[in-house]
């Protein structure tokens, strides 16, 4: 990893066995990263950042709307909320994995600000402590969401079945009304 100094502001320029085109990146804070392939340049991911100048602006106006319009928390809240979150959010999902027949590697509860909640290829299920600011129902949801990837790790047909049979065909309601939901920047 290399971080560039350039009009754009720095770009961290990432060198990858993984990907196989360029790709780039505008970080939550505005920051740029590009992650391209061993057999391309660091001279190419610049000129491709470049030809995205206009795209990278818009997205940072989006980005800065967004901040501006997200609720926010104090540090000792957060702290509440973890405590909160650490007592109530296993115990749930224990009962929640039993009612429903899945198994669960690991429960790992985090203060992640980009997802709600997420399941690793082996199972191992991540829970944002931001959880506790949802109604129970959604919180539920939630928990139902990342227990189905223990079955489906993606979000295919079956996936959907499994999750809307789970909510009692309520699936895309639920989803609807979490969007409505912000995880707060903390402040």
């Amino acid at each position: 990893m290399t971080i560039i100094k350039h009009r754009l502001g720095d770009i961290e320029c990432v060198r990858s066995l993984r990907t196989r085109s360029i790709r780039l990146k505008v970080c939550s804070d505005g920051s740029l990263r590009v992650t391209y392939p061993i057999f391309s340049s660091r001279v190419k991911a610049i000129a491709f950042v470049e030809s995205k100048e206009r795209w990278i602006i818009a997205t940072r106006r989006r980005l800065e709307q967004h901040h501006a319009t997200s609720p926010t928390i104090t540090v000792e809240e957060v702290e509440r909320l973890r405590e909160e979150a650490h007592k109530a959010l296993p115990p749930l999902v224990a009962e929640l994995a039993s009612r429903h027949g899945f198994c669960y590697t690991s429960l790992r509860i985090s203060s992640a600000h980009t997802r709600w909640g997420s399941c690793s290829g082996n199972n191992g299920i991540s829970l944002s402590l931001f959880l506790m600011l949802l109604p129970d129902y959604l919180r539920e949801f939630v928990i139902l969401h990342e227990l189905c990837h223990t079955h489906h790790h993606n979000h295919s047909a079956p996936f959907h079945t499994l999750l809307n049979s789970l909510t009692e065909g309520r699936e895309k309601a639920l989803n609807k009304e979490l969007k409505a939901y912000r995880i707060p920047r903390i402040v």
